[in-house]
């Protein structure tokens, strides 16, 4: 017979191996199948906004030919120009990324105006600015899973944290990749090549067909990404 203190015992040591089989199958199963629910609605969403070619940015402004994504604003001291410069390099050195669409949207939008885009983005053949309401373009933060947050100064003046990672779809708008800042330019070049190429290494969200996976997908569509 045990005594009270050894079954306490015996309890919590039983309740700790649930505990941790729980966090072993949450992270080794769940997570990754949550994930890639997050990866397949990837810039799906409802949120209308205006783009400096002059068309409407939805999310059918991905389908059509590989294009990338990236949020950001023209009053960035580092994160946005640095990405522009990158942006400019991966379509010279990188055959048949010269006509890449890339479009910059705008986390700023009170500042951000279609001309102020415009100047900001023209100096790099193919990358179109975008900007809209605030409400819309909350509605395409939270289509795409990005962050962003405005900081303000003691003078007043203000900053806006933001993801700092170009996201590639292909010509059906899925989501294929993401090109993360500062990744080495061997790397990233690979990302931006195997878009281009038609995604041969098969990267990229999938649908579902599993039940863990079909349950994620209408969570992520439920609560967001």
């Amino acid at each position: 017979m045990f005594r009270s203190g050894e079954r306490f015992a015996l309890f919590m040591t039983g309740l700790a191996l649930v505990m941790t089989l729980g966090m072993v199958v949450y992270d080794k199963v769940v997570l990754p199948k949550y994930r890639a629910a997050q990866a397949a609605v990837m810039g799906q969403g409802e949120y209308v906004l205006q783009a400096t070619d002059g068309q409407d940015f939805t999310y059918d402004s991905l389908k059509g030919s590989p294009s990338a994504v990236f949020f950001g604003f023209t009053h960035c001291p580092e994160v946005c120009p640095t990405t522009m410069g990158d942006l400019a390099t991966w379509k010279e050195d990188i055959p048949g990324a010269t006509d890449l669409r890339v479009y910059f949207v705008t986390v700023d939008p009170a500042r951000d105006r279609l001309d102020q885009l415009r100047d900001y983005v023209s100096w790099i053949p193919g990358v179109i600015g975008v900007t809209g309401t605030q409400a819309e373009i909350d509605k395409a933060i939270k289509a795409y899973n990005v962050y962003a947050k405005k900081v303000v100064f003691d003078d007043g003046s203000y900053t806006m944290d933001h993801s700092a990672f170009v996201m590639l779809f292909d010509e059906n708008g899925r989501y294929v990749d993401s090109v993360v800042y500062g990744e080495p330019l061997e790397v990233a070049e690979a990302r931006i090549k195997n878009l281009v190429d038609g995604n041969p290494l098969g990267r990229g969200s999938v649908l579902p067909n599993d039940l863990l996976g079909i349950l994620c997908l209408e969570a992520v569509k439920i609560f967001g990404a």
